[in-house]
């Protein structure tokens, strides 16, 4: 996509008029500069039209409050504003919703970024945002289950015949066998598998690409749905590259994806089961490699981090389990 096609393509994803009796369309300059950062974001960032969609509304909301102080273009923004709005986004004082904390930190994230961008591109001469930092979160610990609960639910996804369960078993063998995004996983074709040296091609966040190896039970599973099931799923559509197919024979949605996982989890009698998402699965891949020993900086690599300091979270979590089995195990572990 061309910058002049994302700037149209923009206008569709940028602050949009309020109707007639609500607030006032936002001053020009400030509308113009929000719709080139998110062309910005689309074409040279590359980020999801989900990740676009949810800094638009966080932009609008900030546009809009800045607005409500008199702001009418980038340049006129002052420190005090941007800090000033963390507070507002962290109470709701404007009216709008109060925010969850990752919520608000991505909110305050899409600001400084806007003003950085604002910043490079010549719009203002400093960045408000410059020392301002995100309200701090609570670490939250990704929830993984155990190598006999994964063990359960592939088990329950394969249960039955024809070409469902088939496809089902696959899809999450090989979530679980390489710790991809259920995104990732939805969007393979046939091409990017290459099930003679066990190795798949992965497009992540921003369209980056990785190659991460296929467990031999994950290659198993998807030869058994290749050769056995696919052909019966493509039959009943026009034709399409896409591994994972629906019973229309059409690319398998998230949504889709997401109801196997929990269906899987129902048969397989899981605990909470509605709890189990694709994620638990991708949590589950990078936990049970630290517990065997493997390196962070491999695990990042096969997650498709960006960064090591993403991966060392799961480190948190060994180093919990390893805390809970000496306190029950060793003698005097306890007072």
């Amino acid at each position: 996509m061309t910058r002049a096609a994302a700037e149209e393509s923009a206008l569709a994803v940028g602050p949009e008029p309020a109707p007639a009796g609500e607030a006032p369309p936002l001053p020009a300059a400030l509308d113009r500069a929000v719709r080139e950062y998110l062309a910005h974001l689309t074409v040279e960032r590359g980020l999801s039209p989900n990740t676009v969609a949810a800094y638009r509304r966080d932009l609008a909301r900030y546009a809009a409050y800045l607005a409500t102080r008199g702001r009418t273009e980038p340049a006129d923004v002052v420190p005090a504003d941007v800090t000033d709005y963390v507070t507002t986004v962290r109470t709701g004082a404007d009216g709008a919703a109060l925010l969850s904390p990752s919520s608000t930190a991505r909110s305050v994230a899409a600001v400084r970024g806007w003003h950085r961008f604002c910043a490079l591109e010549g719009h203002t001469g400093t960045d408000p945002s410059a020392e301002v930092r995100p309200p701090a979160q609570g670490r939250r610990l990704p929830k993984a289950i155990s190598a006999e609960e994964v063990e359960a639910i592939l088990e329950a996804a394969g249960a039955g015949e024809g070409p469902g369960p088939l496809r089902d078993r696959a899809l999450l063998e090989l979530v679980y066998s390489t710790g991809a995004r259920i995104s990732e996983a939805v969007s393979l074709d046939v091409d990017d598998l290459d099930l003679g040296t066990g190795a798949v091609r992965l497009f992540g966040k921003g369209a980056k690409e990785r190659v991460v190896p296929v467990g031999s039970y994950a290659v198993r599973a998807l030869d058994a749905y290749l050769v056995r099931g696919r052909p019966a799923l493509s039959a009943t559509g026009r034709g399409t590259p896409a591994v994972f197919l629906n019973t229309r024979g059409a690319r398998l949605s998230r949504q889709s994806a997401w109801a196997v996982l929990r269906t899987a989890a129902e048969r397989a009698g899981l605990e909470h089961p509605e709890r189990i998402s694709p994620h638990t699965l991708r949590h589950s891949f990078a936990t049970h490699l630290l517990a065997g020993g493997a390196d962070v900086r491999v695990v990042q690599e096969l997650l498709g981090h960006a960064s090591v300091t993403t991966t060392q979270i799961y480190t948190l979590v060994t180093r919990e389990s390893l805390r809970e089995v000496y306190a029950s195990a060793h003698p005097r572990a306890l007072g």
